[in-house]
């Protein structure tokens, strides 16, 4: 449990990035209204003390899932955050969604995966040589249909089930992933702002999500829970591997 100095300090840089601004009253959204602390200029601040705690809640979360060796999916798809999410998702190791968010990835995601190896299977087929017997129209074709399977699903090449956790960047962007996970029973972490309906989420972190400087704190402290979740997860299992008694011949 975090300490008086420790959620002060976390809310000095809460501030430090931008997260208590929100939009402007007209645009908040009825479930909002316990995170704000006021308003100034008719726009809403964010309540940091409220998000220092919301956030901390959700590491903890995020940690637990890691700790406990689950998966987890990134969904960012706004044009302005896609780059920086997909290079954080990486350094994670953990499957991303950056373009358009696919629908029924989730609730469908047999289907989806049967795109993932028509993805892989043709590749394999072109670094092999083996799309050589078709004419060029038909090879162009070919790299056409790559083009396009990667752009949708190459973030989610490495998920070979649905993933135990889904988090989010912008919830009200992103409400096709929301319902899609809410309808398969999956937690969400979510950053959302003064205009996300946060009723629904499971771990909701009240902040602004339009400003990159502001995501970038949220998606990185998230992400590092999980990634130190998850090394524990490996050392528990090398430890068992190293401690496993030795057949005898």
């Amino acid at each position: 449990m975090e300490s008086q100095s420790d959620n002060a300090t976390l809310v000095e840089r809460l501030f430090k990035a931008g997260a208590h601004f929100g939009f402007s009253k007209s645009r908040r959204h009825p479930s909002f209204v316990r995170h704000i602390f006021g308003s100034k200029n008719s726009n809403d601040i964010i309540d940091l003390e409220k998000t220092a705690v919301a956030l901390s809640a959700a590491k903890t979360f995020v940690e637990k899932m890691g700790r406990d060796g689950k998966n987890i999916l990134i969904a960012g798809t706004k044009p302005e955050v896609r780059s920086f999410v997909e290079e954080q998702a990486k350094k994670a190791g953990i499957a991303y969604v950056t373009e358009r968010w696919v629908g029924g990835l989730l609730t469908n995601f047999h289907q989806m995966r049967k795109r993932v190896e028509r993805l892989e299977k043709l590749e394999d087929e072109k670094a092999k040589g083996a799309l050589d017997v078709y004419t060029k129209k038909e090879r162009l074709g070919i790299d056409e249909e790559i083009r396009a399977l990667e752009h949708m699903f190459n973030g989610i090449r490495t998920l070979k089930q649905l993933p135990d956790l889904v988090f989010i960047v912008d919830s009200r962007h992103e409400e096709t992933a929301l319902l899609e996970a809410r309808k398969l029973g999956i937690p969400v972490v979510a950053l959302s702002g003064s205009d996300c309906d946060v009723s629904k989420i499971a771990y909701p972190i009240p902040a602004n999500d339009s400003v990159l400087q502001s995501i970038t704190f949220f998606v990185e402290e998230i992400l590092s829970a999980f990634k130190r979740g998850r090394e524990e997860f490996q050392l528990k299992g090398k430890t068992e591997v190293q401690a496993a008694p030795k057949e005898t011949k």
